[in-house]
């Protein structure tokens, strides 16, 4: 057996030795009574009766450590043309005294504030001074619409709502002061304050009584110490959609968090204490949580706020200017970045430019790997591009190519192995266990490892439907995919993603894999429409790659016969249209249940996650051409 074999085994068949060990690497006030409390399945706790501080593991440890003069955060903006670096000792004080601003408003440990900003360094500041006070912050994606926002302060009842004047997309203002006063407008609970923090660049007028100026906040406050909490204490809520429309609040809690979120970053990551290490997401999302603000200061590290597009801010080699300017070892985002930059730059000319000598490891979440992409990045980079598979949910990897225990040959399509802590098994519809090759529902068996959802906020009912209900027993992870005979695991989208044609299921994420492989393909969407004779039938849209510019009547060819040769004529596609660019969330994720209500015609509701809400006007144009879309006729 090898090191991860024995890691993994060690982690299943004794989590509370093993997490036990990962947890002194933590500073604790109190220690655990339990590492595991399995007492009132399936709501597991982790290091029961345990006493800390998130923030005070952040920052404060470090800089009584000796790292108080390494860089914590470097702000790097190209839309604004600035570049910021925080000391630890710095950011420390600055969080400090945020902190004691908020507590002269008075904030006390068990309240909560919502957090919608931009990628500013304000942002982690205010998500730090929070966690400093025992304040569980929610943040909200800046620049959601006034309705997304409000739905969430009626959820999470805000004592104070921290804010900026505005975000910067690309070359666009987008002016967060309007949105915000309209949802505390339609809101029934109305927070007490509003902090708002004046950009240089975008300034709003202040409610008299309400609104209260983050500089003058600070200018006057007392530093404050960081209060200890349990570790079974809430830390943050962060919404993720629901079916049912209403957002889910998954909560997690401080000491599972810490303590899985520090051990990862070495283990999953190979990424110790003083190295560079840059998640480029956003704050509003659970990569920004876990990988721009928590796991790197946790251990250490040197983490990067971007405020900046993969492309046009100011060209496709945004992310390798980055990288070479600041030293980067380990590079996270998602798929579609790098789809963006190769779709700009396919040859790759970008990259030249820079000194990429630091760069280690690339790794991409969010949405699955394309084969064509990955091939692409490893091509050009010449480094391990490692794809990895988590949820909002789960706050950190389930299934990886862990690095820092033992790095295993990639293969394209599969995140590799369940990572330590996750038991990863395949069910059919009946809840029978498959056997590896098999294809079925993914699940993990419980209690799930620390740092995951103990519950939904304020919601357990909801938490037991939404994932435990299903299969007693058993974490449901929405998502269909199988585990093969050397124990990859292969995510083959979520079950919602897989169609019935004329009584076969068929996954479309199968179907866009052999999609993006064609050369002239840049990314691409296969998803279900209705027909009348087979129920539903397979329809794809690609973008094609910067240059290609004629020849889509061969492409569209060339794509059917490749998906008839590797799926089989029982795929029944022959519907393709090219499109200038696809819907998606401003995280990334295409909206393929958007794109499928267009071509049927039904109702659907504009999601408040999508980049640019235009665009389904151009989908809307491009499906009629192919005889959908029909109640528009």
């Amino acid at each position: 057996m090898g090191k991860y074999d024995d890691t993994y085994k060690r982690s299943l068949e004794d989590p509370e030795g093993f997490w036990g060990e990962a947890a002194e690497d933590i500073s604790w006030y109190r220690k655990w009574d339990k590492v595991l409390d399995d007492s009132k399945p399936p709501f597991y706790r982790w290091f029961t009766g345990g006493q800390m501080n998130t923030c005070y593991n952040c920052l404060d440890r470090h800089v009584e450590g000796g790292r108080g003069d390494q860089v914590a955060l470097i702000y790097d903006s190209p839309v604004t043309n600035t570049i910021a670096k925080y000391t630890y000792s710095e950011l420390t004080d600055i969080v400090a005294r945020f902190a004691g601003g908020l507590k002269g408003l008075g904030l006390e440990k068990g309240d909560r504030a919502i957090i919608y900003m931009p990628m500013i360094p304000e942002a982690a500041i205010a998500m730090l001074a929070c966690a400093r006070l025992g304040v569980i912050h929610s943040v909200v994606f800046g620049g959601f619409a006034p309705h997304e926002l409000a739905v969430r302060i009626e959820d999470a009842k805000p004592k104070v709502i921290i804010s900026a004047s505005g975000g910067i997309e690309g070359k666009k203002i987008i002016e967060y002061k309007p949105m915000l006063d309209k949802a505390v407008e339609e809101s029934s609970y109305k927070p007490e304050h509003v902090v708002v923090y004046q950009r240089e660049h975008i300034k709003e007028p202040m409610m008299k009584f309400r609104d209260v100026d983050w500089a003058g906040l600070v200018k006057d406050a007392e530093p404050a110490d960081c209060v200890p909490v349990l570790a079974t204490d809430p830390l943050y809520i962060l919404y993720t959609s629901g079916t049912t429309g209403l957002p889910k609040g998954v909560m997690r809690d401080n000491g599972g968090h810490a303590v899985a979120l520090n051990w990862s970053m070495k283990n999953i990551y190979g990424v110790d204490a003083g190295e560079v290490y840059w998640a480029a997401s956003d704050v509003g999302w659970v990569v920004g949580h876990s990988y721009i603000v928590y796991a790197p200061l946790l251990k250490g590290c040197t983490t990067i706020i971007f405020e900046g597009k993969p492309i046009g801010t100011p060209d496709p080699g945004a992310f390798w200017r980055v990288i070479s300017q600041h030293g980067v070892g380990t590079l996270f985002t998602a798929p579609t970045a790098f789809r963006a930059i190769k779709k700009e730059d396919p040859n790759g000319e970008y990259m030249k430019d820079y000194d990429l000598e630091n760069f280690k490891y690339l790794f991409l979440a969010g949405e699955r790997l394309d084969p064509d992409t990955y091939h692409w990045a490893t091509d050009k980079l010449k480094i391990p591009v490692i794809d990895h598979w988590w949820q909002t949910e789960s706050g950190w990897p389930i299934a990886a190519n862990s690095v820092g225990i033992e790095e295993f040959k990639i293969k394209p399509g599969s995140p590799t192995k369940a990572v330590p802590g996750y038991d990863i098994r395949i069910l059919s519809q009946e809840g029978k266990e498959l056997e590896r090759g098999e294809e079925g529902l993914v699940v993990l068996k419980l209690p799930l490892p620390p740092g995951t959802l103990p519950t939904l906020w304020q919601n357990d009912k909801r938490f037991t439907e939404s994932y435990m209900d299903a299969y007693p027993g058993y974490y449901f992870t929405s998502d269909g995919g199988f585990v093969d005979k050397d124990g990859y695991v292969y995510i083959m989208g979520r079950v919602d993603d897989v169609i019935n044609v004329a009584g076969h299921r068929l996954s479309t994420g199968g179907m866009e894999e052999v999609v993006s492989d064609h050369q002239d393909v840049a990314e691409c969407a296969v998803f279900g429409a209705g027909d009348q004779l087979k129920g539903q039938v397979p329809v794809g849209l690609v973008v094609l790659k910067a240059g290609v510019e004629t020849g889509h009547d061969d492409i569209k060819k060339a794509l059917v016969k490749m998906v008839r040769e590797k799926i089989g004529p029982i795929a029944c596609f022959k519907e393709v249209a090219v499109v200038k660019r696809l819907p998606k969330t401003r995280s990334g994720k295409i909206l393929r249940g958007t794109i499928s209500k267009i071509a049927d015609g039904a109702e659907y509701k504009v999601p408040s996650t999508i980049d640019d809400p235009a665009i389904l006007d151009e989908i809307e144009e491009s499906l009629k051409e192919l005889g959908y879309a029909k109640k528009y006729d």
